[in-house]
């Protein structure tokens, strides 16, 4: 998620959850300060879900290098259409697009 659709919703949530904390309490004061605990609460949520999202993803083979040499197993000649371990896709026989 982008930074900037992530601040568009933090705005959108706190204008709506000021109005309805005025709506509730009928003070000002009350108001400002949940308001700014909630952003803080929002924004706490938000850092640790990107934390667990970074430290759940692994590093890609293609990320290590240009991608054609195969980092699980001794380089050994292939048979002919053999696709080296790691670069197989979905379908038989055919090795995955370097592009995405």
């Amino acid at each position: 998620m982008s930074f900037l659709l992530f601040f568009r919703g933090l705005i959108g949530v706190l204008v709506v959850f000021a109005i309805v904390t005025y709506l509730m309490t009928h003070s000002l004061w009350t108001t400002i300060v949940q308001t700014v605990i909630c952003g803080i609460l929002i924004q706490i949520g938000y850092f640790a879900a990107v934390l667990f999202l970074v430290w759940r993803s692994k590093p890609k083979p293609e990320a290590w290098g240009d991608g054609d040499e195969d980092r699980t197993s001794p380089k050994a000649p292939l048979k002919a259409g053999e696709v080296p371990v790691g670069r197989r896709a979905g379908v038989p026989n055919v090795p995955r697009s370097r592009h995405p």
